[in-house]
């Protein structure tokens, strides 16, 4: 039994979406080599049975020998038991080659975008990612599933095709090169089938897209009315898609008809001839028997043919889409020769003049609030910078490297669908004292109570049964609980009422005690109980100090921490 995920999945060739393809294929080769081989049994079992069945006829009953007619009888059970056991095993090794790509698939995305991080949402909307993991994964799996049944049918068609030819070499002419021609018949229908599918499949995507903005952004839509607007803009995009669909469906409905017209006629053709036979004297009953068997038969080789090529164009379609994310590239790489950093230090941003002295907790106040998250990302590395921890610069050490030791937390931070403590924990390590007192910090404490079943309750997806202050507070926990050498807070306590963001701000000196914590706010009761406030405008540190005397002293902090405008201050001053 292959267990899943694997391990590791491996480096995959996205140069183009064949590449990607046999990437996958070469990954998994013996467990398709194992599907192959009782494909081709499978199939060859069944294209033995008509040519059974008439011997049977011919030297059973019309020779009327008990004898030959129990024998054939036992052949055609014993080949109808191989056929049924390969059946069951071909469908084994399907089902786990269908598994096996998808899971490799997953992995290999969403290892792609975990290294992309913030890189991914500004090069792909989210609904392309969306897209991708509910269509284009089962595409990737079906190309894999259909490889042993197309194998078995092309075995089964040589098989059948010589067994004729033994029989009748007209018919055998027939069968050999009447195949191939419908096949051809059926091939120019799947280029625009391809093109189709790459339309619907791109409308598909803008409207997941549009559907994920809706639903992130509904509350705000209700506040200003535009619930409206964008329900029509989704129904139009909808109609889009359906229509998409519905162009899709046309040529594939067409394709399917002609997989049942033409194989009749062609089973037309080949049993008129076999009797035309078989009453001039020609062939045997038994064998006009076999003809039958033979050309119903074709039928399923000939649409496995057309199924696998109808899959590997689905596939090369997902695929391309797949490799749209694999080629994507993260703003922020890792050196050639990466440095260890070390395991603490100040933390020291030379473009803004930015130090976090090691062991205490300071406070940043940007002047500019798009500065915040700017400053956040440059000092966690999610942007490129000069920024040094304990000397050496976070640039010449790795992104791991560089989140063992730094962790930001910022407002865009999301809980999963999951086991709460999984959630505060995910490392799953942490005994239940340290947890608590991450809870106690945090002001947790009532969340927790509010649960029927504490830790062990099940969180639902992005923690939606919580209020917004519980899920920030929530989400300080498993900040707290991961413990770096330095925490980056942005924002922690914007939902939360004052009294708890008092409790908070209290707490959270000692729980950090001896490590580095650096918070960005605009919060005076935060702000009131740093070691130290740095003050930034226009990207570059005016002032530092304690809040107070900044509060006295820097007329551009007191607007911001108190919001006032200059009119409000000249005021104050006079």
């Amino acid at each position: 039994m292959r267990q899943l995920p694997l391990a590791d999945p491996g480096i995959p060739d996205h140069r183009s979406p064949a590449r990607y393809l046999w990437w996958v294929a070469r990954g998994q080769k013996a467990t398709l080599a194992g599907g192959v081989s009782f494909g081709i049994l499978w199939m060859t079992a069944q294209a033995l049975l008509p040519a059974v069945l008439g011997r049977a006829i011919d030297e059973g009953v019309a020779a009327g020998d008990s004898g030959r007619l129990l024998f054939w009888t036992a052949v055609l059970f014993g080949i109808g038991g191989v056929s049924a056991g390969a059946g069951i095993m071909r469908h084994r090794f399907a089902v786990v080659n269908w598994l096996s790509a998808a899971y490799r698939t997953v992995q290999v995305i969403t290892r792609r975008s975990a290294d992309l991080g913030a890189a991914l949402p500004k090069n792909l909307a989210t609904g392309e990612v969306v897209s991708v993991g509910a269509s284009d994964l089962a595409h990737i799996g079906n190309v894999l599933e259909v490889v042993a049944r197309f194998a078995g049918a092309i075995v089964a068609f040589f098989v059948v095709a010589v067994i004729l030819l033994s029989s009748s070499t007209t018919l055998g002419l027939i069968v050999l090169i009447g195949v191939p021609v419908l096949l051809f018949c059926l091939g120019p229908m799947l280029r625009p089938l391809q093109r189709r599918q790459l339309a619907h499949r791109d409308a598909v995507g803008e409207l997941n897209s549009l559907g994920s903005d809706i639903v992130a952004g509904l509350r705000v839509l209700r506040g200003i009315g535009g619930e409206d607007s964008f329900a029509r803009r989704y129904r139009s995009e909808s109609q889009q898609v359906r229509m998409a669909g519905v162009r899709v469906a046309r040529i594939q409905s067409t394709l399917d008809a002609a997989q049942v017209l033409l194989p009749g006629i062609f089973i037309v053709l080949v049993v008129g001839l076999a009797a035309h036979f078989a009453l001039r004297g020609q062939v045997s009953a038994g064998s006009l028997v076999a003809f039958y068997g033979y050309a119903t038969f074709l039928v399923m080789p000939l649409r496995t043919a057309t199924e696998a090529a109808d899959k590997l164009m689905r596939g090369l379609v997902a695929a391309g889409r797949i490799n749209r994310v694999l080629s994507l590239t993260s703003d922020i790489t890792d050196p050639d020769e990466p440095v260890a950093l070390p395991d603490q230090g100040d933390l020291v941003d030379p473009a803004s003049g930015i130090q976090a002295r090691h062991g205490r907790l300071t406070a940043i106040v940007a002047a500019e609030a798009e500065q915040g998250a700017l400053l956040a990302d440059r000092l966690g590395r999610y942007e490129e910078g000069l920024v040094t921890f304990g000397g050496v610069p976070l640039a010449a050490a790795t992104r791991a490297d560089v989140r063992r030791h730094i962790l930001v937390a910022d407002t865009g931070a999301q809980l999963f669908t999951g086991r709460l403590r999984d959630q505060l924990d995910p490392t799953g390590q942490a005994s239940d004292a340290k947890v608590m007192a991450a809870i106690a910090t945090a002001s947790a404490d009532d969340v927790l109570v509010a649960l029927a079943d504490g830790l062990e309750s099940d969180v639902e997806e992005k923690g939606r049964s919580f209020s917004g202050g519980q899920r920030q507070r929530l989400m300080l926990v498993r900040a707290l609980m991961a413990d770096p050498a330095v925490l980056i807070l942005v924002e922690p306590t914007s939902a939360v009422d004052a009294h708890t963001e008092a409790r908070i701000a209290d707490r959270l000196r000692a729980h950090r005690a001896g490590r580095t914590t650096v918070v960005i706010t605009s919060s005076p009761l935060l702000l009131d109980r740093v070691d130290e406030v740095v003050f930034v405008a226009g990207g570059r540190v005016v002032a530092t100090g304690k809040h107070r005397e900044l509060l006295d002293d820097e007329p551009r902090y007191r607007a911001t921490v108190t919001r006032q405008t200059e009119d409000e201050i000249e005021e104050v001053r006079a």
